[in-house]
């Protein structure tokens, strides 16, 4: 557990994450929501996206909505994934209001924090990474419960037009957003609200760090990420 004076560190930290975060919001023109997009939309093809939630307020580093999950995408040398479809598998489908929980680790640390709070029943749920066509017909209810959660996310988006890869400034900047974020055996900061979601989740590492992550959660940040986070945000062009 860390001591107070690294807990006093990290809160300045924070501070200054946030309003780089504020830039980043009055840049894009706001933030979006999933149950409003569609891959028609002017997406980056590359970048990092920052979720908010209902509910979820910064209590240590001054007013505003907290950050909950941070992600990226095309960490793998070669991949073509770009940001609109990884946000897409997050949103799940517009025809059915159901989605892939097995193709969005987001989509099923969510279902099973939906699970445990409405006590519902579903034991195929994350199991495989694929499954036969029976079984996800049977978890559509859960899915587009999970659809509803995540669409009324609002969240902002960071283009970062780096190559696919392990060692991508997106990467770098991902693990140690989540890394800053994270309250994993730490004295919080930014505490998860006693009616956050996420408390039910069955990941220990979501529960702990108060965030919709587990990579990088009980991991150091470097704090001179902050820079350059803040050197993108700062190059950026208005949105309209």
């Amino acid at each position: 557990m860390e001591g107070k004076s690294a807990v006093t560190k990290r809160i300045a930290d924070l501070t200054h994450f946030y309003a780089i975060v504020e830039g980043l919001s009055a840049k894009s023109g706001g933030t979006r929501l999933l149950s409003e997009s569609t891959g028609r939309m002017d997406w980056p093809v590359r970048g990092v996206y920052f979720f908010q939630e209902p509910g979820e307020s910064r209590t240590d580093t001054g007013p505003g909505p907290r950050i909950v999950r941070v992600g990226t995408h095309a960490l793998k040398a070669g991949s073509r994934t770009t940001l609109w479809n990884r946000l897409s598998q997050h949103k799940g489908s517009a025809k059915t209001g159901g989605g892939n929980h097995r193709g969005s680790i987001f989509r099923l640390i969510v279902g099973t924090a939906l699970v445990d709070l409405d006590g519902h029943v579903y034991p195929t749920w994350g199991q495989g990474s694929s499954a036969p066509k029976d079984i996800p017909e049977k978890e559509q209810p859960l899915e587009q419960l999970v659809s509803k959660s995540i669409r009324e996310m609002p969240f902002l988006c960071l283009e970062i037009a780096d190559e696919p890869g392990p060692n991508s400034l997106r990467g770098y900047i991902e693990r140690n957003t989540i890394a800053l974020l994270s309250n994993y055996n730490k004295l919080p900061a930014d505490a998860a609200s006693p009616q956050w979601l996420g408390h039910h989740c069955n990941r220990e590492k979501v529960r702990n760090s108060g965030i919709w992550n587990q990579n990088h959660v009980d991991e150091d940040y470097d704090p001179v990420f902050l820079d350059e986070l803040e050197r993108l945000v700062s190059e950026m062009g208005h949105t309209p």
